[in-house]
């Protein structure tokens, strides 16, 4: 792939034939999951460029490669039987989430100590007073928000690691926009207090 495409812009939303392609390879059909990345690409690589973005400057990770990682395993989910657009690009945001958690994990297994990666996080409200987030700490608090409720935690997944839009989110979780938007207040509120910790 050379530098032109790379840095190409896409087209804020892919093709509506995504879900065509996603049913012909659920089917067996290679050649549509080759066309459907070349398809997606752009999407993801949007998707990967917002995320490393909030973190820290000197991201040992690049964009190009971060979606890479994340078709290794979308290539690797042979089973899955995708219903949607939507569905695709949710399982895309859970993945690209649990490669960059387990990313800051191996850096800080490495650093022992050094370790903080901080995340800005403009988008779950005004954190910036808590000295910069940890990554990890916010992968740990998900994990508490999706015990507590996890269709909050599944709508920060999808708007802060796989920038989707409210309508995006709730065309993927089924439900309205106007309860993703009342969702994703109470979790920024909620992740707001626990990652500021005592006043």
């Amino acid at each position: 792939m050379d530098s032109s495409e790379v840095d190409k812009a896409p087209d804020p939303r892919p093709p509506a034939d995504v879900t065509d392609l996603l049913l012909a390879w659920g089917e067996g059909d290679a050649a549509a999951r080759d066309r459907l990345m070349g398809v997606v690409h752009g999407h993801l690589r949007d998707q990967a460029r917002g995320q490393l973005a909030r973190e820290r400057s000197g991201h040992t990770l690049q964009p190009t490669a971060l979606v890479n990682e994340v078709y290794l395993r979308l290539v690797d989910r042979r089973r899955v039987q995708w219903r949607n657009r939507a569905h695709f690009f949710g399982f895309a945001a859970q993945t690209m989430r649990r490669i960059l958690v387990d990313h800051a994990r191996g850096k800080n297994a490495q650093k022992r100590g050094d370790g903080v990666i901080p995340v800005a996080l403009e988008d779950l409200g005004d954190v910036a007073a808590a000295g910069g987030v940890d990554l990890i700490a916010l992968d740990d608090l998900l994990e508490e928000l999706a015990r507590r409720s996890p269709r909050q935690a599944r709508i920060v997944e999808l708007r802060y690691f796989g920038g989707l839009t409210i309508g995006e989110t709730a065309e993927i979780l089924e439900i309205s926009e106007s309860l993703v938007s009342a969702d994703w207040a109470l979790a920024r509120s909620w992740l707001y207090r626990e990652l500021r910790g005592p006043s």
